[in-house]
């Protein structure tokens, strides 16, 4: 029996599957403190005779096994997690192995197996909502370092027609704080579910998308780019990113068809917890 948990800023989503990954259980927590959250957390999982899991966790986090701040959520915005050993205190409570890395390195490679890039030996996911976080898998294998990407925080051009000074609290005008759900509302005054109709508003969001995708394509060379998250649910955006990451990239490298290159994800809201399984399944089989 596999656990999984997908540690987001505003949920928890946990669950239990067989090795097929057919899910058997699961629960939803809101994301509070360390102790309220986990303390649901271990109450689910305590009711079931787990052989292994897989956490992905909202970030920063430490993935390098050598650094002191191995399986800490580290500086986060959210304060109450800031410093948080999370692994440590999983691994206290259950004596299993436990795959651990963040909750976009999972959507990617919840992805890569079982739904957008299913085949392939390279993606990356890109979650555009509350903020903006990218993971990667290249030759299967999530993408870390000393630390692992944080796609959101490079830096991009300004629009033209765009004085909007940023939200971000580390970077101000990168890309998370030029185009999180967060910088639209406070840019226009409004939620992006109730700015549908305003074409210069999805024109500026494809501007800054689609510049970050051309990095990431320069860069990594991924053989798909997912793109999921409450501002991708406005699908007019992807001809828009398609056509404004054409034009900036201006015929320079061959990419795959753009239709089937930059898509939506397969697993819609499930991409993070089948990922978060198949880590599970990986330790397992280690």
């Amino acid at each position: 029996m596999l656990g999984a948990i997908e540690a987001g800023g505003t949920k928890f989503v946990c669950a239990i599957s067989d090795e097929s990954l057919v899910i058997k259980e699961r629960i939803t927590i809101p994301t509070t403190t360390p102790e309220e959250t986990l303390g649901k957390v271990f109450e689910f999982f305590d009711q079931f005779e787990l052989d292994s899991m897989g956490i992905g966790s909202f970030g920063p986090i430490g993935v390098n096994k050598d650094s002191e701040s191995y399986g800490y959520v580290t500086t986060t915005p959210k304060t109450a997690w800031k410093h948080t050993d999370f692994l440590g205190k999983v691994k206290e409570r259950y004596t299993i192995p436990v795959g651990w890395t963040t909750d976009v390195n999972a959507a990617a490679l919840g992805e890569l197996e079982r739904g957008a890039a299913k085949g392939k030996s390279s993606c990356i996911y890109l979650t555009v909502g509350t903020g903006i976080g990218g993971g990667a898998v290249v030759d299967g294998k999530p993408l870390e370092g000393f630390g692992h990407p944080e796609m959101g925080h490079v830096l991009v051009k300004m629009h033209p027609n765009d004085i909007f000074e940023g939200v971000c609290p580390y970077h101000k005008n990168c890309l998370e704080g030029l185009a999180a759900g967060p910088a639209i509302e406070k840019r226009y005054g409004k939620k992006a579910q109730e700015l549908t109709d305003r074409k210069e508003v999805w024109e500026i969001e494809a501007f800054y998308l689609a510049q970050a995708l051309m990095n990431y394509t320069l860069i990594l060379s991924p053989e798909k780019i997912i793109l999921g998250g409450g501002v991708m649910k406005q699908k007019q955006l992807f001809p828009l990113i398609r056509n404004e990451f054409k034009t900036l990239l201006n015929g320079y490298v061959e990419t795959p068809d753009l239709d089937t290159y930059i898509i939506p994800p397969e697993l819609g809201d499930d991409a993070g917890i089948t990922g978060s399984l198949l880590l599970a399944l990986k330790e397992l089989e280690k």
